[in-house]
């Protein structure tokens, strides 16, 4: 056989692939050996694409890998890929036939060591936390005695019955708006979010309370989800936290007005009992007696100085001198023999002038007397206090000045508004 009929007999037994063929039969390969696999690595290059994939590397000491996670998986993740972090991704091995890289199609990801859900709530928390979300000087105070009380929970929950026995115990008069949601499983975070924006836009309800019993991490996840803690932030009603139980903490537990242990705790903070009542009713009484015999006494001691200083002392200088001098003529008479005679008309003109004097005084008496019950029923009329009794409110800026215009103020600004009782602290949404 020639050279010519060699070439062409081992052209036809070698098997020759493009290099399409070639790529399609290495993924094919690769699949079938590599269909469901995990990986444990380092994370780096993470990246999102404007469609919602996510791509990034694993590495170790040795090998990197490259992967990507689409949009079906990526939101379904619960945290945000860090790079630096060390994960472990389930999927399978395939190939990028345009540039003829082998990749790992990740199903599931999640942190080596710290769960999905941990890495969740540390990565929100820190989010919020860094907004200033969690700070003391943001939160609203409680109402001491709310006229009607919304709650965000299931109506079947073992969480509402306990609230509704302890507040019927404590004051059985008390109003309430229940907002009925699911409080566990896909969908919950939604309705309890809509809950808090619904009673928040109730004008009679006073405080909110989210509560949910004990559960898992998982049961409590919907407590976690930021849509809930942007609900509570931006309430204009102060907001009480009742999920789970002592040991349970949840982002909605953070950004709270009042962290309460327990859904029964809850109750017994917001509404006080009978006995407790009574109890600030007598103290208040105390302080109100106390401070009007205080008034009182400011203002006697200020007019007794004011009438001592003008006509009480006048008028005794005046009748010490005359009583001196009837006591020196009365001893001049009594020497020269005629007493007797010379005292008795001038004792009658004493009496005389003694009974104008108390006339005298007894009229200047009564008009400052009068004059004193006109200034204080001005004081009365011009007090703050009394202003405040009628229901009106004094609106303090932050350095403590009286605020008279809304230009003396700006939006989102913390001012302090003054009641009759007790004081509250408010956000200004809006000017006007």
């Amino acid at each position: 056989m020639d050279y010519t009929a060699r070439v062409r007999n081992t052209e036809f037994q070698r098997k020759i692939y493009s290099v399409s063929e070639l790529s399609f039969e290495i993924r094919e390969m690769l699949e079938r050996r590599f269909i469901d696999i995990w990986v444990e690595g380092e994370l780096s290059n993470c990246k999102s694409s404007t469609a919602g994939h996510l791509y990034f590397t694993l590495k170790d000491d040795r090998a990197q890998l490259p992967a990507v996670c689409f949009r079906n998986a990526a939101r379904l993740l619960r945290f945000r890929p860090e790079n630096g972090k060390v994960f472990r991704a389930r999927g399978r091995v395939s190939t990028y036939e345009g540039r003829g890289e082998y990749q790992l199609i990740v199903e599931v990801l999640e942190p080596a060591g710290l769960g999905a859900l941990q890495l969740a709530f540390e990565q929100l928390k820190e989010k919020l936390e860094k907004e200033g979300l969690f700070r003391p000087e943001r939160k609203r105070p409680i109402p001491a005695f709310p006229r009607k009380i919304g709650i965000v929970t299931s109506p079947k929950s073992a969480a509402l019955r306990d609230i509704l026995t302890v507040l019927k115990r404590r004051h059985n008069a008390v109003n309430v708006l229940i907002f009925p949601a699911e409080v566990q499983g896909e969908g919950a975070s939604l309705q309890v979010m809509e809950g808090i924006d619904y009673l928040s836009r109730s004008t009679d309800v006073d405080v909110i309370v989210v509560a949910r019993g004990g559960g898992s991490m998982e049961d409590l996840w919907p407590f976690n989800e930021e849509r809930v803690a942007r609900a509570i932030v931006r309430s204009p009603k102060p907001v009480i936290s009742a999920v789970g139980h002592e040991v349970d903490f949840t982002i909605c537990d953070f950004v709270a007005d009042l962290r309460a242990p327990t859904p029964s705790a809850a109750a017994e903070i917001v509404i006080k009992s009978k006995d407790e009542l009574a109890g600030r009713v007598q103290q208040a009484e105390r302080r109100l007696v106390s401070a009007v015999r205080y008034r009182l006494n400011r203002l006697q001691n200020f007019w007794a100085s004011k009438i001592g200083s003008r006509g009480f002392v006048v008028a005794e200088t005046r009748i010490r001198r005359m009583i001196q001098r009837v006591d020196d003529l009365t001893f001049r008479i009594e020497q020269s023999g005629r007493a007797g005679a010379f005292i008795r008309p001038r004792t009658h003109r004493l009496a005389i002038c003694e009974q104008r004097l108390v006339i005298a005084v007894q009229q200047r008496l009564r008009k400052w007397h009068q004059a004193f019950g006109r200034i204080a029923h001005t004081l009365d009329a011009l007090s703050p206090l009394a202003v405040l009794e009628r229901g009106y409110a004094i609106c303090l800026a932050p350095d403590g000045r009286v605020v008279r215009s809304a230009d003396a103020v700006e939006v989102d600004q913390i001012v302090k508004v003054k009641l009759h009782q007790g004081s509250l602290s408010a956000r200004v949404t809006a000017k006007e």
